[in-house]
This record gives structure tokens, sequence and C-alpha cells, in this order.
């Protein structure tokens, strides 16, 4: 017929017939023709509208490597896994998984009323699975990574899979509390460090009778007296606060009060610990050599002492355990300190009972080779040792050349982590530092993790890391990290502009909801799923600047401004934002001690400001309270997906979420009120619903009234004040949940 053929060769029939005949017979064939092209466009345009798709809807599409898209979400070496991909509904024509160059069609197994989900079966081996997946609609082709839909591949943002690498349940999510002892609670003054207890670094010791004052700039030999036994009284606070795992700055004998020196791996500080041995004399008045520190010696060499500290420290773990909380130790295995009894620099165990001569005291020493020398002709008293970065107060340990202390701080790090200490997990400092090259420092944190993970298979190790962490979490090595770079970094310069030590403001970056989602996904995308949701994430610790202080703009330091400009012009409600996005981040949301009462300090030691039990913001302690609660109950917020729904100039919203349970997080961080309406049904929720307010937080405080916020075409919109947040939960089918029961 004759509507088969193209136009072209019909105009070009039309013409031919046209020759030779009357115009009568030319009216009649033109009109046949007019009705046959009509035919033919009738048909063409019935053909397209049964075949049309709605137009692409790019943001429904979504995918991660948590357990509803990746199960097993942490599989076995050598089984298979079933690999998911969500798309709106009927609006692509393929979906194909890419890994290691093959290309794989998902097949779809599920949908529902708003989108298709598509599925590969992958069988593993035992190695490092990267992928990404190629979505095909009409003529658009696009590459779908951690970064969302893009247009080139790139290996960076490829979803990761490692077979038989397995993170603590326990750890996911779950709420860490940092505590550095010294200026927690004080309670046992009898162990307390006594001013000219002995000297360090040139000048005597100093206890501070003033628990409220604030620290010193020479802050490292200055002591309040906080111990053990003060974090046993406030185990009801702890608990009542809703923490889960205490992390603990280091404990072991060690002459600063930071403990980042240590002097005895074996033992826990009879200053932190239990003092029942208090024999000799204290440093007179110009005396600078620690050899003659009679009392000091006694009280960190004496193994009544130390037993006795190591015994109370059981009880603390202990004590934590029945309270249902997890207790994580500081290792710190790149340096010791100058006093360790391994090098023995200030001649505390020259003469002690039971110890044998240090290497800075004797070519003989057992321990020589711990360290590198450089001198060999300077014995006895050798000064010559490396240092870490050049100092010599923290001696760099030599693992290549000693397989004598590789193996003792490995005996170290499965005696702490087994009965009767049976603490739960390392942190590990400046862990990236460790040995002479990149090639030993993995094969020392492979041969770690064997060890730990032998002597307590649910113990977490956790590491100091800044910058790329993919050498380190394949699987082999660490569980996570403290997550500066896609946690503290990307809020913090979001919320206030700031550099984390206070040193810089940077105005085009404070708000810049663009560079907050490309830092999260750029750091992110280091992570595998099963590290992501144990990362430590901090607003504040002992190596930055307090959070709270951070949100008056101020660069400095309490050098050049004083210790009381901290205090000043700060702003609760950016703070209070700040713990929003914390308790509703994947991972596991740490807090450092005191910022849940407010208190402030620009980086260390100013950061290092005793806990003002009695003096405590009472309002901000129990938002604290409130939000935590919230953050265990919403199972989605401990293991769930996270997706960003809307962003704009100081403003955020995203979601996290499973397939039954949704949250939604948002953020205004301007300084006025702003109307938003968000599309919430890209997190799954139902297209017509209803949203509670679980908590809202604004200049005047902070609400747990709950509010139900109508979800109209799977939109809410919503009027938030300046420098607001606000958390909103759906829970899909309750109902017929409820009645199941």
């Amino acid at each position: 017929m004759s509507y088969c053929r193209s136009a072209q060769d019909n105009k070009a029939l039309w013409q031919k017939q046209c020759h030779n005949i009357d115009s009568k017979t030319l009216v009649s064939e033109r009109v046949d023709t007019m009705d046959l092209e009509r035919l033919r466009r009738t048909e063409y345009n019935q053909q397209y509208i049964a075949a049309m798709r709605p137009v692409f809807n790019r943001r429904a599409l979504f995918t991660d490597t948590s357990a509803e898209y990746v199960i097993p979400e942490e599989p076995e070496p050598y089984s298979e896994v079933t690999i998911r991909f969500r798309t709106a509904r009927n609006n692509v024509d393929r979906i194909f998984l890419v890994s290691g160059g093959q290309k794989h069609l998902m097949v779809r197994v599920e949908s529902n009323n708003d989108f298709d989900y598509y599925a590969y079966v992958m069988r593993l081996d035992d190695q490092k699975v990267s992928y990404y997946f190629e979505v095909q609609t009409g003529r658009i082709t696009g590459i779908f990574d951690m970064r969302g839909l893009v247009q080139e591949v790139n290996e960076y943002y490829d979803f990761i899979i490692i077979p038989g690498f397995h993170t603590p349940d326990w750890a996911k999510g779950a709420v860490m509390y940092q505590i550095y002892t010294d200026r927690f609670c004080n309670g046992d003054p009898s162990n307390d460090v006594l001013t000219n207890e002995y000297c360090y670094i040139g000048e005597p010791v100093h206890r501070v009778e003033d628990w409220g004052r604030y620290p010193a700039q020479m802050d490292v030999r200055e002591f309040y007296g906080g111990d053990l036994q003060g974090v046993l009284d406030k185990m009801d606070y702890l608990q009542e606060l809703g923490v889960e795992v205490i992390y603990f700055n280091p404990l072991f004998v060690s002459p600063s009060n930071h403990k980042y020196d240590i002097q005895d791996y074996d033992y826990i500080d009879p200053h932190l610990g239990k003092i029942v041995s208090d024999e000799g004399e204290l440093l007179p008045d110009g005396q600078r050599e620690n050899r003659f520190a009679s009392r000091y010696i006694d009280r960190v060499t004496n193994k009544a002492n130390l037993e006795a500290s190591n015994e109370l420290f059981a009880q603390v773990v202990a004590e934590a355990h029945r309270r249902g909380m997890r207790v994580i130790l500081d290792g710190v295995f790149n340096h010791c300190g100058s006093f360790n009894k391994w090098m023995d620099r200030e001649r505390i165990y020259e003469n002690a009972e039971g110890y044998e001569k240090g290497a800075y005291i004797s070519a003989d020493s057992p321990y020589r080779n711990y360290f590198l020398f450089h001198d060999n002709n300077r014995w006895p008293y050798n000064p010559t040792y490396d240092g870490w970065w050049g100092h010599d107060t923290l001696p760099k340990l030599n693992y290549e050349g000693s397989r004598e202390l590789f193996d003792y701080v490995m005996h170290i790090a499965a005696k702490w982590v087994s009965p009767p200490y049976n603490v739960d997990g390392w942190r590990l400092d400046v862990a990236a530092d460790l040995g002479f090259s990149p090639e030993f420092n993995h094969h020392f944190w492979q041969e770690f993790r064997r060890t730990v993970k032998q002597a307590n298979p649910n113990a977490l190790i956790l590491a100091e890391h800044y910058g790329d962490t993919r050498p380190w979490l394949g699987g082999d090595q660490w569980d996570s990290v403290m997550n500066y770079d896609a946690f503290m970094e990307p809020v913090t310069w979001f919320l206030t502009g700031m550099e984390k030590h206070s040193d810089d403001f940077r105005l085009d970056l404070l708000g810049d909801a663009d560079s907050f989602w490309g830092a999260m996904r750029h750091h992110g995308s280091s992570f595998s799923m099963p590290s992501q949701m144990v990362a430590m994430n901090q607003l504040s610790n002992h190596d930055h600047s307090r959070f709270m202080t951070r949100t008056s703009h101020k660069v400095g330091r309490t050098n050049t401004l004083g210790p009381e400009a901290a205090n000043q012009g700060n702003n609760p409600a950016v703070f209070r934002e700040a713990v929003v996005i914390q308790m509703t981040w994947p991972g596991a949301p740490t807090l450092y001690y005191g910022d849940e009462v407010g208190v402030c300090g620009f980086t260390d030691p100013d950061n290092r400001r005793t806990y003002p039990w009695g003096r405590e913001d009472r309002e901000l302690l129990n938002f604290h309270k409130e939000i935590i609660r919230m953050h265990k109950e919403c199972e989605e917020l401990r293991a769930g997906s996270i997706k960003s729904l809307d962003r704009d100039y100081n403003y955020l919203a995203y979601a996290r979420f499973n397939s039954k349970k949704h949250t939604i997080v948002l953020i205004n961080n301007n300084d006025h009120q702003i109307e938003k309406t968000v599309r919430v049904w890209l997190a799954g929720v139902s297209k017509e619903a209803m949203l509670t307010r679980l908590i809202y937080t604004d200049e005047r405080g902070y609400s747990v009234e709950k509010i139900e916020i109508p979800v109209i075409s799977g939109k809410i919109t919503v009027t938030l004040p300046k420098f607001s947040a606000m958390v909103l939960r759906n829970v899909a089918y309750e109902e017929d949940e409820e009645n199941n029961l």
C-alpha cells in the first residue's frame, strides 16, 4: 500500500502520475493521496503513543551497597550476591551492570506504584569487585556510579564489594563517646599527679587545683586529676545520655596528660588507675633529672600499682558491658615516648627492680633494635635515635629492625581485647605513618588485623587517617577510620565556613551545598559499606577546635585570641544543626566529651577543657538525649540508604531509608526563613502519606512535639525558620505490621 512508502517516494510517484491527465482526474487523485497520507500518520502516531514512556526521570535512579541493594550485604568469598538497581516505573529500556570490562543485562524483578527494581546475580571469588551501571532509555545512555548519573566512566567512583569483609554489627551506627580521661571526672584524688612529681619537656609537672580553669598554653604537663574511677562514677550519666561505646584517649603509663607518648604498653597508668604504694619524694626545686623523681618512679614502676590499675580498668570494662556499652582503647604503635621502658631516656627504669636496661642506657639493652640509632659510638646514654617527625620525646619504633618488637606489639594488640580486659576494639593513632615503607606498613596492619580478630572476632579496628583510605580499607587491615574527610570537614565548611582547627574562614564554602555533597561523595567513595557504617563521625575531638566555637567564625587560637574568645559570639542553633546531621548520617556518631553540654574551645590545648559538672547547659544536654534516642530507635539511621532530595544555598534535604521506613532531614542554615517543596517520594515514601515530625530545632531551642505533615502527590511543603533543622519520619505498612503482631 502506498502509505508504507516514504513520503519522498509518494511525492515522486504523484508528480509522475500528474502528467497526461485532466484537471478533474488530478483533483480526484490528490484527494486519494491526502487520505492515504492521513492514514499513514494516524497509524504512526498510534504506534508511537503505544510505546511511549514518561520523560526520563534521572532523579528516581538509585542504588548503593546497603542491605537492600547488595544481598547479602557482606557476602562471603565464592558465594553468590544479588545486586539491585532502582528506576522510575516503566522509565528505562535496559540496565546493565558493568564489572571487569563485561556488561551484564539486569532483569526487572519487582515493581510497585513508583519504581521498578532490576537485579543481577553475581558469582564472587575472593577478590574485591568494582562495578557501575549503564542505563539505556531511548537514545539516552548514561553511567550510574557513586556520583549518580554521569556521562563518563571513572573507576574511582565504582561501587565496591569486598568478599569476606565484615565489620562488627554492634558498631554500625553506634553512638560513641570520646573521653579525654584527665579532663572528664576526678573520682580518686589520691592518684592525682602531684606538682614537682617529675619533669616533662624540661619543666616540672603541675597539679591544677581549679577544675574549671582554662588549659594553659603549654598544657601538656598540667594535670586536672580525671581518672577511671571518675568514669565509673559517671556510668549512670553515660547510660542516660544514650552512649553505646566509650572511646578512651590513651590510658597506658605515660608522662603527658594526652598520653600519646606511651611509657609502658602493658599497664594502665596508675595516675588514672589506682596507687596502692606511694613511696619516695617529689623532685626538689631546681632539680630536672627524673632519675631522682623517686615518688614518680615508685608510682609507675611498682608492680603493685600497675596490677591494681589493670584490675580497675577491667572493672570499668565489665561495668560498661553490664550496661550494654562497649569500650575502645587508643593504640599508639607508630612511636612511643622517651620515658618508655624500652628507651628509658629519663633513666626511670635504670635502677628499678625487675626491668632491663633501656636502649638509651646501654648498647647491650635487649631493646636496642627496637629503635633506629644514627651513631653507634654514643653509648652509654645515646641520644641519636630516630624520632617521629624529629621529636626526641617521641622515639619512632623500628619494627623492620626487630622481630621481637613486632611480636611483642602483636601480643599487646591481642592482650587487651582478650580476658580479663575484654576491650572491644582499637583506635589507631597516626596509623599510616607506622614503619619506614608503605609495604611494611600494610604488612604490619594485615598482621595486626589477623591477630586482633583471632583473639576477639567481634573487635573493631579504627584508624586515624586523612586522605585516601583505599589502601587500608580492602578488608585485610582496618575496619574504618575517624571520618575527617567524609564527615567532619564537609559539615564544618558547610555550616560554619571554618577550617576544623579554626585556622581559616572560607565564605565561599559557607552554605555551599554543591561543595558539601561533592566532598561527601568523593571521599565517601573510598568506603565499602561495611566500613562506612562504622566510620567515626565527629564534630569535635582532642585535635581540633570545638564545633560550638567554630560557629562564631573566629579565626585564631587560644595563644592569639585568649580562651574567653572561644565562648563568645557562638550560635547554638547552628551547633544543633550539626548534631542533627551527625545523628542522621551513615556511620557511628561520636561525641567528644562535653560537647553535649556546650563546652567551647579553640584547637588543642584549649579543646581539652574539663567537663563542667554542675555548670552544664541542661537544655543542650536534653537535646542530645532526645536526638540520640531518636537515632537508636530508627533502624534506617543505623544502616539505611542515604539520598539527597534537594539542595540550595545553606539548605540541605536528604533521606535515610529502607524499603519500609523513611527519615527525612531538612537543614536551613540561612539567617532567614525559607519555604521549600521536597519530593519525598524519591525516598520511597508513598505519594499520599503522612510524615511525623520527630525533632525540631531553631534559634529558640528544640522541640520533640509530634506534628504530622501531609504528603501530597509525593511532595511535602515546609517552612523552615532561620538556623533550623527538622527530622520527619514515615513508616510504610505500619498498620499492617501492627495487625500482624
